[in-house]
């Protein structure tokens, strides 16, 4: 009950998300209407999934910390290592389904029409779908054999597929997973960079820094001279006076974002700002210095390599050694470093053309 509650409010969150961002004009009354209904579903379950497992480390050691400071409290008596274990086999589970079913099927059935030749429908829709899933599970089978066949050197792991289930499917998943922490690699630092411009350009900066009325002045030439071509010229090609609308919605929107700043009050102006990148920065060196100092762990103490999922157990032992106030910094550097990682990916020139934009983020973006 507690894993279905907690999960509830998870779908509840990550489909006002979603909803959020998903355009508006996917709303139809037809066949595509049921499909897109069906992939928000699968969307909004994986979204959900996906916060589950990012909040699971965070959960796990403010739980810990909680049950050695009321260790005999009957109102957190659920609060118990085999739930805490059985959040991480569950999350365990339904990624590994999000990841390798549910996803791919959201996008095929975006994606299909049906087969040529057959009733176009829902059902023709799943068939076209159930195929492609299948295919591609056997195009990426094929890849993962021939891989293993060329890295391992045993005749029998060549010329057989009977261990699928004890050897394939884990290599995949290690694959993956390789995949997933080389880009987390790439992503992290380039979001710790970009940190302090995105700050920047939410926060309002010093008057020292930057001059709003000069700003202001250049925005609303820009404003004047787009409504003049917007307004002398009859004649124009429809897809140029879009473009033209666009350009005067964004001026419009910076002008708007110009006045805000501008009528900051002078605690937010000299205040907020200083003090939120002085907390990055913070943060930014804590983060730094303990990657440094687990790697130099690494290379010089053979007890400081990882042991399996053998430990003290929950609520036995402080994870920190500060205590409380280690665990909360802890946590927060975890949210700090996922916010970072985020960022990151978003800002790579590949995966920028995914961010999602409020009421105008297609369904297959999703």
């Amino acid at each position: 009950q507690i894993c279905f509650l907690l999960f509830a409010v998870l779908y509840i969150v990550s489909y006002f998300i979603i909803t959020r961002y998903k355009r508006k004009a996917d709303e139809q009354e037809d066949e595509d209407a049921i499909v897109n209904r069906i992939s928000l579903f699968l969307s909004t379950f994986t979204l959900a999934v996906s916060a589950g497992a990012v909040l699971l480390l965070p959960f796990s050691i403010i739980s810990n910390e909680i049950l050695l400071s009321f260790p005999q409290n009957y109102y957190i008596q659920w609060l118990n290592g085999s739930l805490i274990h059985g959040l991480w086999n569950l999350a365990s589970l339904f990624s590994n389904l999000c990841l390798f079913v549910l996803m791919p099927f959201a996008f095929f059935f975006l994606e299909s029409e049906g087969f040529a030749g057959l009733k176009k429908g829902i059902r023709a829709r799943i068939l076209e779908t159930l195929v492609m899933l299948i295919l591609l599970a056997l195009l990426i089978l094929g890849i993962v054999w021939v891989a293993s066949a060329l890295i391992d050197n045993d005749a029998a792991s060549m010329e057989s597929l009977y261990d699928l289930w004890e050897f394939y499917l884990p290599y995949l998943y290690s694959c993956i997973s390789l995949m997933g922490c080389l880009l987390l690699l790439l992503c992290t630092p380039v979001g710790l960079s970009r940190m302090f411009t995105v700050m920047g350009q939410l926060l309002v900066k010093p008057t020292i820094l930057e001059d709003l009325d000069e700003q202001m002045y250049i925005i609303t030439l820009e404003e004047e001279a787009i409504q003049r071509k917007l307004n002398g010229v009859s004649s124009m090609v429809e897809y140029q006076t879009v473009e033209l609308e666009r350009e005067l919605e964004k001026v419009k929107s910076k002008k708007t974002n110009l006045e805000r700043r501008k009528k900051a009050s002078a605690w937010e102006r000299n205040l907020v700002y200083p003090a939120v990148m002085i907390l990055l920065l913070i943060e930014t060196s804590i983060s730094v210095l303990l990657v440094a100092l687990n790697i130099l762990y690494l290379l010089v103490d053979e007890t400081a390599m990882p042991k399996g999922s053998g430990g003290p157990g929950i609520g036995n032992a402080s994870l920190s050694t500060f205590g409380f106030v280690g665990a909360a910094l802890e946590i927060i550097l975890i949210f700090y470093l996922m916010v970072s990682s985020v960022v990151g990916f978003y800002s790579l020139r590949f995966f920028e053309n995914f961010t999602p934009r409020k009421d105008d983020t297609t369904m297959t973006k999703v």
